[in-house]
Protein backbone atom coordinates (compact mmCIF):
# COMPACT_ATOMS: atom_id res chain seq x y z
CA UNK A 1 0.00 0.00 0.00
CA UNK A 2 1.30 3.20 -0.58
CA UNK A 3 2.23 6.09 1.93
CA UNK A 4 -0.59 9.10 2.22
CA UNK A 5 -1.13 11.53 -0.15
CA UNK A 6 -1.18 15.48 0.49
CA UNK A 7 -3.92 17.17 -1.88
CA UNK A 8 -4.16 20.91 -2.56
CA UNK A 9 -7.11 22.95 -4.32
CA UNK A 10 -7.15 26.19 -5.05
CA UNK A 11 -9.08 26.21 -8.31
CA UNK A 12 -11.56 28.85 -7.34
CA UNK A 13 -12.98 30.61 -4.25
CA UNK A 14 -12.27 27.55 -2.07
CA UNK A 15 -8.30 27.08 -0.50
CA UNK A 16 -8.81 23.51 0.92
CA UNK A 17 -6.03 20.53 1.78
CA UNK A 18 -6.04 17.18 2.93
CA UNK A 19 -4.74 14.36 3.55
CA UNK A 20 -5.55 10.75 2.85
CA UNK A 21 -4.21 7.30 3.37
CA UNK A 22 -2.80 5.06 0.89
CA UNK A 23 -6.55 3.40 0.81
CA UNK A 24 -8.07 6.43 -0.25
CA UNK A 25 -9.20 6.90 3.82
CA UNK A 26 -9.12 11.00 4.82
CA UNK A 27 -6.97 11.23 7.58
CA UNK A 28 -7.17 15.18 7.72
CA UNK A 29 -9.36 17.63 5.86
CA UNK A 30 -9.52 21.87 5.41
CA UNK A 31 -11.15 24.17 3.66
CA UNK A 32 -11.24 28.16 4.02
CA UNK A 33 -14.44 29.39 1.84
CA UNK A 34 -13.74 33.33 0.59
CA UNK A 35 -17.44 33.88 0.24
CA UNK A 36 -17.16 36.59 2.39
CA UNK A 37 -14.35 38.21 0.54
CA UNK A 38 -16.30 38.58 -3.28
CA UNK A 39 -19.86 38.49 -1.61
CA UNK A 40 -19.66 42.49 -1.87
CA UNK A 41 -19.01 42.13 -5.08
CA UNK A 42 -21.90 39.76 -6.63
CA UNK A 43 -19.11 37.10 -7.51
CA UNK A 44 -15.63 35.64 -7.56
CA UNK A 45 -13.45 38.33 -8.15
CA UNK A 46 -9.91 36.08 -9.74
CA UNK A 47 -7.13 38.32 -8.51
CA UNK A 48 -9.05 38.72 -4.57
CA UNK A 49 -9.35 35.02 -4.80
CA UNK A 50 -5.77 34.42 -5.57
CA UNK A 51 -4.56 36.58 -2.75
CA UNK A 52 -6.88 34.95 -0.29
CA UNK A 53 -4.99 31.63 -1.59
CA UNK A 54 -1.52 32.55 -1.19
CA UNK A 55 -2.22 33.72 1.93
CA UNK A 56 -4.04 30.88 3.21
CA UNK A 57 -3.03 28.08 1.60
CA UNK A 58 0.48 27.29 3.88
CA UNK A 59 -1.29 27.29 6.99
CA UNK A 60 -4.11 25.13 5.58
CA UNK A 61 -1.40 22.56 4.66
CA UNK A 62 0.64 23.07 8.20
CA UNK A 63 -2.62 22.43 9.82
CA UNK A 64 -3.39 18.80 7.92
CA UNK A 65 -0.28 17.36 8.41
CA UNK A 66 -0.20 18.04 11.84
CA UNK A 67 -3.87 16.77 12.39
CA UNK A 68 -2.77 13.57 10.24
CA UNK A 69 0.21 13.10 12.52
CA UNK A 70 2.48 13.30 9.16
CA UNK A 71 5.69 14.99 8.28
CA UNK A 72 6.27 15.46 4.49
CA UNK A 73 8.75 12.83 4.61
CA UNK A 74 5.67 10.22 5.57
CA UNK A 75 3.92 11.25 2.10
CA UNK A 76 4.25 9.10 -1.42
CA UNK A 77 3.26 12.17 -3.37
CA UNK A 78 1.66 15.74 -3.05
CA UNK A 79 -1.47 16.34 -5.91
CA UNK A 80 -2.69 19.78 -6.71
CA UNK A 81 -5.65 21.37 -8.87
CA UNK A 82 -3.74 22.17 -11.94
CA UNK A 83 -7.34 23.22 -14.14
CA UNK A 84 -9.21 23.66 -15.44
CA UNK A 85 -10.50 27.29 -13.41
CA UNK A 86 -8.46 30.29 -12.13
CA UNK A 87 -5.86 30.73 -13.34
CA UNK A 88 -4.42 32.44 -10.43
CA UNK A 89 -5.47 30.22 -7.68
CA UNK A 90 -3.52 27.41 -10.46
CA UNK A 91 -0.41 28.81 -10.17
CA UNK A 92 -0.61 29.44 -6.27
CA UNK A 93 -2.05 25.78 -5.52
CA UNK A 94 0.37 23.86 -7.99
CA UNK A 95 3.15 26.26 -7.47
CA UNK A 96 3.08 25.50 -3.73
CA UNK A 97 2.53 21.74 -4.07
CA UNK A 98 5.85 21.47 -6.57
CA UNK A 99 7.62 23.42 -3.88
CA UNK A 100 6.58 20.81 -0.97
CA UNK A 101 7.20 17.49 -3.69
CA UNK A 102 11.27 19.21 -4.83
CA UNK A 103 11.63 20.01 -0.99
CA UNK A 104 11.35 16.63 -0.35
CA UNK A 105 12.28 14.22 -3.62
CA UNK A 106 8.33 13.35 -3.40
CA UNK A 107 6.38 12.83 -6.72
CA UNK A 108 4.18 15.74 -7.91
CA UNK A 109 0.73 14.95 -9.50
CA UNK A 110 -1.13 17.63 -11.48
CA UNK A 111 -4.46 16.94 -11.10
CA UNK A 112 -7.47 18.04 -13.44
CA UNK A 113 -10.36 19.38 -11.24
CA UNK A 114 -12.85 17.68 -13.23
CA UNK A 115 -11.47 14.25 -13.04
CA UNK A 116 -11.52 14.60 -9.43
CA UNK A 117 -15.04 15.69 -9.10
CA UNK A 118 -15.86 12.31 -11.79
CA UNK A 119 -13.97 10.16 -9.34
CA UNK A 120 -15.70 11.37 -5.99
CA UNK A 121 -18.18 8.87 -5.56
CA UNK A 122 -15.30 6.06 -5.67
CA UNK A 123 -13.87 7.45 -2.38
CA UNK A 124 -13.46 4.27 0.15
CA UNK A 125 -16.38 4.23 2.96
CA UNK A 126 -18.45 7.14 0.86
CA UNK A 127 -20.99 4.71 -0.08
CA UNK A 128 -21.87 0.68 0.89
CA UNK A 129 -19.99 -0.11 -2.68
CA UNK A 130 -18.35 2.15 -5.06
CA UNK A 131 -19.97 2.17 -8.61
CA UNK A 132 -18.35 0.20 -11.41
CA UNK A 133 -17.71 1.09 -14.26
CA UNK A 134 -18.49 2.47 -16.33
CA UNK A 135 -21.24 5.41 -14.65
CA UNK A 136 -23.24 8.24 -15.83
CA UNK A 137 -21.40 11.62 -13.91
CA UNK A 138 -23.82 14.86 -13.70
CA UNK A 139 -21.24 17.51 -12.93
CA UNK A 140 -23.87 20.21 -12.16
CA UNK A 141 -21.99 23.65 -10.87
CA UNK A 142 -21.39 27.15 -11.24
CA UNK A 143 -18.92 27.05 -13.54
CA UNK A 144 -19.84 23.68 -15.15
CA UNK A 145 -22.51 21.56 -16.47
CA UNK A 146 -21.71 18.47 -18.26
CA UNK A 147 -22.98 14.93 -18.70
CA UNK A 148 -20.26 12.29 -18.80
CA UNK A 149 -19.74 8.86 -18.78
CA UNK A 150 -17.24 7.63 -16.71
CA UNK A 151 -15.63 4.58 -18.49
CA UNK A 152 -12.56 4.30 -16.26
CA UNK A 153 -9.32 5.78 -14.42
CA UNK A 154 -8.61 8.63 -17.43
CA UNK A 155 -11.65 7.51 -19.78
CA UNK A 156 -14.35 10.32 -20.16
CA UNK A 157 -16.87 10.65 -22.82
CA UNK A 158 -18.96 13.66 -22.67
CA UNK A 159 -22.29 13.12 -23.61
CA UNK A 160 -23.61 16.92 -23.31
CA UNK A 161 -22.54 20.11 -22.18
CA UNK A 162 -24.28 23.80 -21.44
CA UNK A 163 -24.58 25.92 -24.96
CA UNK A 164 -24.86 28.94 -22.69
CA UNK A 165 -24.90 29.43 -18.66
CA UNK A 166 -23.69 26.53 -16.10
CA UNK A 167 -26.54 25.12 -14.11
CA UNK A 168 -24.93 27.10 -11.29
CA UNK A 169 -24.33 30.31 -12.74
CA UNK A 170 -28.10 30.66 -13.84
CA UNK A 171 -29.07 29.80 -10.57
CA UNK A 172 -27.13 32.54 -8.93
CA UNK A 173 -28.38 35.05 -11.95
CA UNK A 174 -32.25 34.15 -11.45
CA UNK A 175 -31.48 34.97 -7.69
CA UNK A 176 -30.02 37.98 -8.56
CA UNK A 177 -33.01 39.50 -10.69
CA UNK A 178 -34.83 37.94 -7.33
CA UNK A 179 -32.74 40.59 -5.23
CA UNK A 180 -31.36 37.58 -3.06
CA UNK A 181 -27.49 37.93 -2.16
CA UNK A 182 -24.54 35.55 -3.70
CA UNK A 183 -24.38 32.94 -4.20
CA UNK A 184 -27.88 32.35 -4.89
CA UNK A 185 -28.40 28.90 -5.28
CA UNK A 186 -29.00 28.01 -0.92
CA UNK A 187 -30.89 31.18 -1.16
CA UNK A 188 -33.24 30.57 -4.14
CA UNK A 189 -33.43 26.96 -2.74
CA UNK A 190 -35.12 28.45 0.73
CA UNK A 191 -37.39 30.84 -1.41
CA UNK A 192 -38.67 28.17 -3.14
CA UNK A 193 -39.88 25.88 -0.80
CA UNK A 194 -42.70 28.45 0.47
CA UNK A 195 -43.61 28.56 -3.20
CA UNK A 196 -45.74 26.95 -5.80
CA UNK A 197 -44.03 26.04 -8.66
CA UNK A 198 -47.91 25.88 -10.21
CA UNK A 199 -48.66 29.46 -10.36
CA UNK A 200 -46.81 30.49 -13.60
CA UNK A 201 -45.20 28.40 -16.65
CA UNK A 202 -41.74 28.98 -17.45
CA UNK A 203 -40.05 26.85 -19.91
CA UNK A 204 -37.80 24.14 -20.18
CA UNK A 205 -35.26 24.58 -22.51
CA UNK A 206 -34.22 21.16 -24.52
CA UNK A 207 -36.81 19.21 -22.37
CA UNK A 208 -37.78 15.79 -25.33
CA UNK A 209 -34.85 16.94 -27.80
CA UNK A 210 -32.37 14.14 -28.44
CA UNK A 211 -28.71 14.17 -26.93
CA UNK A 212 -27.84 15.58 -23.51
CA UNK A 213 -26.86 19.30 -23.88
CA UNK A 214 -28.69 21.85 -21.63
CA UNK A 215 -30.02 25.71 -22.52
CA UNK A 216 -30.80 28.09 -19.17
CA UNK A 217 -30.50 31.48 -21.23
CA UNK A 218 -33.72 31.41 -22.27
CA UNK A 219 -35.39 30.44 -18.73
CA UNK A 220 -32.90 32.76 -17.36
CA UNK A 221 -35.07 35.54 -19.63
CA UNK A 222 -38.13 34.41 -18.29
CA UNK A 223 -37.35 34.66 -14.59
CA UNK A 224 -36.30 38.48 -15.40
CA UNK A 225 -39.58 38.70 -17.49
CA UNK A 226 -41.74 37.23 -14.22
CA UNK A 227 -39.86 39.86 -12.02
CA UNK A 228 -40.76 42.48 -14.52
CA UNK A 229 -44.36 41.66 -14.49
CA UNK A 230 -44.43 41.97 -10.14
CA UNK A 231 -44.98 38.00 -9.71
CA UNK A 232 -44.65 36.52 -5.74
CA UNK A 233 -40.53 35.60 -6.10
CA UNK A 234 -41.40 32.76 -3.92
CA UNK A 235 -43.55 31.64 -6.97
CA UNK A 236 -40.64 32.54 -9.23
CA UNK A 237 -38.37 31.03 -7.49
CA UNK A 238 -40.57 27.63 -7.34
CA UNK A 239 -41.07 27.48 -11.40
CA UNK A 240 -37.50 27.98 -11.83
CA UNK A 241 -36.25 25.28 -9.80
CA UNK A 242 -39.05 23.13 -10.68
CA UNK A 243 -37.79 23.78 -14.81
CA UNK A 244 -34.12 23.08 -14.17
CA UNK A 245 -34.81 19.68 -12.37
CA UNK A 246 -37.24 18.40 -15.22
CA UNK A 247 -34.84 19.28 -17.53
CA UNK A 248 -32.06 17.88 -15.57
CA UNK A 249 -34.23 14.79 -15.13
CA UNK A 250 -35.09 14.89 -18.67
CA UNK A 251 -30.99 14.93 -19.92
CA UNK A 252 -30.37 11.68 -17.36
CA UNK A 253 -32.89 9.48 -18.99
CA UNK A 254 -31.32 10.62 -22.27
CA UNK A 255 -28.23 9.76 -21.20
CA UNK A 256 -28.97 6.41 -19.57
CA UNK A 257 -30.36 5.83 -23.37
CA UNK A 258 -27.23 6.26 -25.00
CA UNK A 259 -25.22 4.29 -21.82
CA UNK A 260 -27.52 1.30 -21.29
CA UNK A 261 -24.68 -0.32 -19.73
CA UNK A 262 -24.50 2.75 -17.06
CA UNK A 263 -24.02 1.03 -13.27
CA UNK A 264 -25.19 4.24 -11.38
CA UNK A 265 -25.55 7.76 -11.85
CA UNK A 266 -23.64 10.19 -9.99
CA UNK A 267 -24.06 14.03 -9.58
CA UNK A 268 -21.57 16.05 -8.21
CA UNK A 269 -20.20 19.86 -7.90
CA UNK A 270 -22.06 22.34 -5.66
CA UNK A 271 -25.69 22.33 -7.21
CA UNK A 272 -25.71 19.00 -5.89
CA UNK A 273 -26.80 19.93 -2.66
CA UNK A 274 -29.93 20.81 -3.54
CA UNK A 275 -32.54 18.64 -2.43
CA UNK A 276 -35.50 19.08 -4.97
CA UNK A 277 -33.03 18.38 -7.68
CA UNK A 278 -31.63 15.10 -5.97
CA UNK A 279 -35.58 14.22 -5.56
CA UNK A 280 -36.21 14.57 -9.83
CA UNK A 281 -32.91 12.87 -10.72
CA UNK A 282 -33.46 10.24 -8.24
CA UNK A 283 -36.76 9.49 -10.29
CA UNK A 284 -35.12 9.93 -13.56
CA UNK A 285 -34.09 6.71 -14.43
CA UNK A 286 -33.59 2.97 -12.54
CA UNK A 287 -30.40 3.99 -11.80
CA UNK A 288 -29.10 4.21 -7.95
CA UNK A 289 -28.51 8.07 -7.55
CA UNK A 290 -25.39 8.73 -5.79
CA UNK A 291 -24.73 11.90 -4.12
CA UNK A 292 -21.56 12.39 -2.12
CA UNK A 293 -22.23 14.56 0.43
CA UNK A 294 -22.32 18.19 0.35
CA UNK A 295 -19.10 19.13 1.49
CA UNK A 296 -17.57 16.84 -1.40
CA UNK A 297 -19.42 18.18 -3.51
CA UNK A 298 -18.53 21.63 -3.46
CA UNK A 299 -14.60 22.10 -4.31
CA UNK A 300 -12.41 20.47 -1.65
CA UNK A 301 -9.10 19.13 -1.36
CA UNK A 302 -10.15 15.21 -0.24
CA UNK A 303 -11.10 14.83 -4.04
CA UNK A 304 -7.99 16.05 -5.51
CA UNK A 305 -5.92 13.71 -3.12
CA UNK A 306 -7.94 10.69 -3.99
CA UNK A 307 -7.46 11.62 -8.02
CA UNK A 308 -3.53 11.94 -7.14
CA UNK A 309 -3.41 8.77 -5.29
CA UNK A 310 -5.08 6.86 -8.11
CA UNK A 311 -2.70 8.40 -10.68
CA UNK A 312 0.06 7.99 -8.55
CA UNK A 313 -0.86 4.18 -7.86
CA UNK A 314 -1.58 3.58 -11.37
CA UNK A 315 2.70 4.99 -11.85
CA UNK A 316 2.04 8.60 -12.71
CA UNK A 317 4.23 11.65 -12.37
CA UNK A 318 4.22 14.80 -13.39
CA UNK A 319 7.37 16.83 -14.43
CA UNK A 320 7.69 20.18 -12.20
CA UNK A 321 7.07 21.54 -15.71
CA UNK A 322 3.84 21.22 -16.16
CA UNK A 323 1.80 24.53 -16.34
CA UNK A 324 -1.63 24.68 -15.04
CA UNK A 325 -4.15 25.16 -17.49
CA UNK A 326 -7.31 27.08 -17.23
CA UNK A 327 -8.87 25.03 -20.02
CA UNK A 328 -8.46 21.24 -19.14
CA UNK A 329 -11.22 19.40 -21.14
CA UNK A 330 -11.48 15.60 -19.19
CA UNK A 331 -11.61 14.18 -22.82
CA UNK A 332 -8.57 15.54 -22.98
CA UNK A 333 -7.53 12.99 -20.18
CA UNK A 334 -5.51 9.54 -21.23
CA UNK A 335 -5.39 6.44 -18.57
CA UNK A 336 -1.89 6.54 -16.78
CA UNK A 337 0.72 4.71 -18.98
Amino acid sequence: MLKPVLGIESSCDETAAAVLDGAGRVLAEAVFTQQAEHARFGGVVPEIAARAHLQRLPALVERVLEEAGLGLGDLAGVAATAGPGLIGGLIVGASMAKGLALGAGLPFLAVNHLEAHALTARLPGLFPAPPEFPYLLLLLSGGHCQCVAVEGLGRYRRLGTTLDDAVGEAFDKAAKLMGLPWPGGPHLERLAARGDARALALPRPLLGRPGCDFSFSGLKTAVAQAVAKGLPHADIAAAFQASVAAVLADRARHAHAMLPEAKALVVAGGVAANQALRAALAAATPLPLLAPPLRLCTDNAVMVAHAGLLRLAAGERHGMEFAPRPRWPLEELAPPG
